[in-house]
């Protein structure tokens, strides 16, 4: 697959898909290394592109987080300082 097909693909995955993908590919990363390491390995660019599609990975998590944590927070006022915004509810509790 090209790399934007993988990039469509990933994005439409969960954050626990997304982990579980992560997991894999890592795996996949020690195999290919031990084979490389003994000499069992044909394809050696194999290596390259797992370790291209772990960054991705790492890449739409990081991405993902500020949306998780701001659905996750109760309070608006942390709601507000994770997505950067300025306070405008003058009914808010919270300091100012």
């Amino acid at each position: 697959m090209k790399a934007k097909e993988i990039l469509k693909d990933l994005r439409g995955k969960t954050t626990q898909e997304l982990n579980v993908e992560l997991v894999n590919a890592k795996k996949e990363l020690f195999n290919l290394r031990f084979q490389n390491a003994t000499n069992q390995l044909d394809n050696t660019a194999r290596i390259k592109d797992v370790r291209k599609n772990i960054a991705r990975i790492q890449t739409i998590l990081t991405q993902q987080e500020p949306k998780d944590e701001i659905k996750k927070s109760k309070c608006s006022r942390e709601k507000r300082k994770l997505a950067n915004a300025k306070c405008t509810d003058k009914s808010c509790k919270c300091k100012k």
